[in-house]
């Protein structure tokens, strides 16, 4: 044997990485556990751990245990207030499992957040094996599992995972409906699709319905209203049977439509569709504005790592868009995208449901041997794939010591580690190693999941003023007392402290919720200190600090200073 003959010769372990990459792949479930193990090792860290995040969090959860508690599962309401911005699907998922996690014997389920949580993690899971499976229909197994993995191993995934709302089972419905729409376009007509295909669009639809409304329907329609102008036909979208399919849906999500529009005697509609989502194009809605490109800047640190792959493939998007793959995922990405950007009302999530098709058409790319160092910047932008796991490092040491005068010395390992590999991933790159550098972008992925969300938050106890409230109220030494905030109305305070919680408005009303006797404690931000203490000493009575609990509300972006007086039988 030459030298020549010797060097390619591959070495023992790379024979033994190719042959467990083909074991691996002749099957898919082999492929899927693979998946669900890279998904959990970015979805679990900090999952139970993690406080309730207001202010939307607290809200669906607090909701859904309204449900429980008061044995209407029709109305959606938080405490007294109507919650009329999104259809039932997530509350009666959420209360479900709560119920059977009570069944089970858990104790105090109603304020564990985790459970509340479960099914949007089940929905990210889920969203990963159905982008899986959608990308079958444009890869084979190896190149499908990438571009799932790019969804598994995404910031803005990772976050709405451990967040008891819509959005992650939002994505699993929005991927399944547009892989069977997929399939559709890219077999036109070659006769009938499988019935499993069928059930993927036509239960993604309908259960997106139920979910958060029309959001479903903007995806596939904008997605297919391009399509069949390219075509010049919507003959391609019989394989489908909209017959059938929409009489489905409409039995899924009448019945509780027609009983909410009874029940809040049609206000539920002029809520959710005059209020909430025609307020959200017409005006920003609250804090939420941003201007056009917002989603365009957030993509780069929401789909990370896979963002600077993706910006590298807009060229050879447009080069080959008149490609029949090509041209579904650029009208999956494009017309929803625009629509996105040009309503006020911003918010990085709204656009993850297009995120499955960026991480296909990078595989694509990657496929046909377009991404590389060789592209023009390709080696200056692909530095930017440590940056994010470097800033977060540095942000949260940052914070740490701002907020609480400690580093999060438990994080900083697994966070340098995260950091570490992103510089391999990037020097793998710059040497031609694409499919290397991915993996080992996706291994810095879970490591910072770790680092931040299963270390990192645990460490900032300043920015856990509920929980911390919550706990003096527990330790007030009597059995459910009356409790009642001052000045800090967050919604995770509700829920964790309970549906009787009273929001006051002034230092009088807080003097005379104490002054009623009995168990009871106050909170009373510092701003009302004053005013409240002037009113207990004309009341005539000297009421008891427990202890002040001193944070920084994230919401606000204030500092704040909370005292807890009690009044104990």
């Amino acid at each position: 044997m030459n030298v020549a003959d010797a060097q390619l010769r591959p070495t023992r372990r790379e024979a033994f990485a190719s042959r467990a990459v083909v074991w691996f792949e002749r099957s898919h479930a082999r492929l899927c556990a693979l998946l669900i193990l890279l998904s959990l090792a970015c979805f679990l860290p900090g999952f139970s751990t993690l406080q309730p995040m207001d202010r939307d969090e607290p809200r669906y959860a607090q909701a859904s245990k309204q449900m429980l508690e008061t044995g209407d599962f029709v109305d959606i309401r938080f405490q007294d207030e109507a919650r009329h911005k999104k259809p039932v699907g997530i509350y009666w998922i959420q209360s479900g499992v709560v119920a059977l996690g009570e069944h089970l014997g858990i104790s105090d389920a109603r304020t564990t957040i985790a459970l509340y949580r479960l099914p949007s993690l089940a929905g990210a899971l889920s969203a990963v094996l159905l982008t899986y499976w959608a990308a079958l229909a444009f890869l084979g197994r190896r190149g499908a599992f990438l571009a799932a993995s790019l969804m598994a191993a995404s910031v803005i995934l990772m976050v709405e995972a451990r967040l008891a709302k819509t959005d992650a089972a939002l994505l699993a419905c929005c991927v399944a409906a547009m892989g069977g729409l997929a399939r559709a376009y890219l077999s036109r007509g070659a006769g009938r699709l499988p019935l499993g295909t069928l059930a993927a669009f036509w239960l993604g639809f309908a259960l997106g319905a139920l979910i958060k409304g029309p959001l479903v329907l903007m995806f596939v329609g904008l997605a297919a209203l391009v399509l069949s102008w390219r075509e010049r036909s919507f003959r391609w979208l019989s394989v489908l049977k909209p017959w059938p399919g929409l009489l489905f849906t409409l039995v899924v999500v009448l019945p509780w439509f027609a009983a909410i529009a009874v029940k809040s005697h049609g206000e539920f509609f002029a809520a959710s569709v005059g209020h909430d989502m025609l307020g959200k194009v017409g005006t920003a809605q609250k804090v939420h504005w941003a201007p056009p490109g917002f989603y365009l800047a957030a993509f780069f640190a929401t789909f990370w790592p896979g963002a600077i792959l993706a910006a590298i493939a807009v060229r050879f998007a447009w080069t080959n868009r008149r490609d029949d793959a090509v041209a579904f995922l650029l009208a999956w990405i494009v017309p929803a995208w625009l629509v996105f950007e040009a309503v006020p009302t911003k918010l990085p999530h709204y656009v993850m449901p297009l995120y499955p098709a960026i991480a296909i058409l990078v595989v694509i790319a990657m496929a046909r041997g377009f991404l590389g160092p060789h592209r023009p910047l390709a080696r200056v932008s692909t530095f930017l794939i440590p940056f994010i796991p470097l800033g977060l490092t540095l942000g949260v040491s940052a914070v740490s010591w701002s907020f609480d005068e400690t580093l999060p010395y438990r994080a900083l390992p697994p966070l340098v580690l995260s950091t570490a590999l992103a510089f391999y991933a990037w020097f793998l790159f710059v040497r031609a190693r694409v499919v290397h550098s991915l993996l080992a972008s996706l291994i810095s992925a879970a490591f910072l999941a770790l680092g931040v969300f299963g270390f990192a938050q645990l460490d900032l106890r300043s920015l856990k003023l509920s929980p911390r409230l919550a706990e003096v109220a527990r330790n007030l030494g009597c059995a459910d007392p009356a409790v009642a905030t001052l000045g800090y109305r967050e919604p995770s305070l509700v829920f964790l402290t309970g549906t009787k919680l009273e929001m006051l408005e002034t230092g009088s009303e807080a003097a005379a919720f104490l002054k009623q006797g009995g168990c009871r404690i106050v909170f009373v931000d510092e701003r009302f200190d004053e005013d409240f203490r002037a009113e207990t000493e004309r009341l005539g009575f000297e009421p008891a600090l427990s202890t002040r609990v001193i944070g920084f509300n994230i919401n606000s972006g204030r500092r704040v200073d909370i005292g807890a007086y009690s009044a104990v039988p």
